[in-house]
């Protein structure tokens, strides 16, 4: 194999949610998944028709399925902030591009907010249920929106991947934190531009561990002439022990928006991924993404040929 492009597979029922299933909503994307229960949970990223009325935060959209195809979605999002203490009661946005990480039966939810157009930075919350939320902190300054937390402490510390700044040529950094709150000890790990679809940006999701290493998931950005950004997935491998050390990256592109419902929507050529759910016995891969920020979409393959095409640079 000389590149990765051919590893994942588009699902037959793509587009697998649209905003025909959220009438609520105008557009629906960039799903944040779970295993909750032996099921599968998205948390999905909408706007919704009232959302210039709405002045506090809200949003994350719970949706739950059997098979991982076909969902029933909750009538009102997981979070809403009305009524919230000091400082979550100043918060005003819509909820979108959350970062799930499970830890033992608790589930972290990390989440780009902004207060009087200041932001994005990132407010954690916890739920272990999908169906109650707890604000904990705000637990990244501006610019900041994609803090992914380790499933797992390592060396007896957390640990998060995330990538600060909006500006071209920004790279993903690693900190680490006693508490989930308190976060320190910076080092960037992956700079964007090792490849030509990710040539201006990248972006983490929350680490899968293998035995082979710690697979991220990630979005890359080639603007290739200006207002022409097209978002790719791709993955990289970090070393279980010393997760600064990356061991391996995909040259090639996993997923790009190929498809009429990644090339046309909200935002044109996107597939945008905020996680995606691993099953070691059956050697499978889920990638669920958003697709040109309007709809979601599945996309399945072989994790371990995945990890080689992490290992061989593919």
């Amino acid at each position: 194999m000389l590149n990765a492009t051919q590893i994942l597979k588009r699902h037959q029922a793509n587009p697998i949610i649209t905003p025909a299933h959220m009438p609520q909503a105008a557009v629906v994307f960039n799903p944040s998944p779970a295993w909750y229960q032996g099921r599968t949970v998205l948390l999905l990223s909408a706007y919704e028709w009232s959302w210039p009325e709405i002045k506090r935060a809200r949003g994350g959209w719970v949706a739950m399925s059997d098979d991982g195809v076909h969902f029933e979605i909750a009538a009102e999002p997981l979070i809403d902030l009305i009524g919230a203490p000091a400082p979550f009661d100043k918060l005003n946005c819509t909820l979108i591009d959350a970062r799930i990480t499970q830890i033992e039966n608790r589930y972290y939810i990390n989440s780009p907010v902004y207060q009087d157009g200041e932001g994005p930075f990132t407010l954690l919350g916890m739920t272990e249920d999908f169906q109650s939320y707890q604000p904990i902190e705000i637990v990244a300054a501006p610019v900041n929106r994609v803090p992914s937390v380790f499933p797992e402490k390592i060396g007896g510390k957390y640990y998060r991947l995330e990538r600060p700044g909006h500006d071209a040529g920004v790279s993903i950094w690693l900190s680490s934190s006693p508490d989930l709150v308190h976060w320190g000890c910076y080092r960037p790990v992956l700079k964007p531009g090792y490849s030509i679809w990710n040539i201006t940006k990248i972006g983490p999701t929350p680490p899968i561990r293998t035995p082979e290493g710690w697979l991220v998931i990630m979005h890359g950005v080639w603007a290739w002439q200006a207002g022409a950004s097209h978002y790719h997935i791709g993955a990289f491998l970090l070393d279980l022990e010393e997760p600064w050390k990356v061991i391996g990256k995909t040259q090639s592109w996993l997923l790009a928006p190929e498809e009429d419902y990644e090339t046309r929507g909200t935002a044109n050529d996107v597939v945008f991924p905020c996680g995606a759910l691993a099953d070691l016995e059956a050697d499978e891969l889920r990638v669920y993404y958003g697709a040109a920020d309007t709809r979601v979409g599945l996309a399945t393959g072989s994790l371990s040929a995945v990890i080689e095409a992490c290992r061989k640079g593919w």
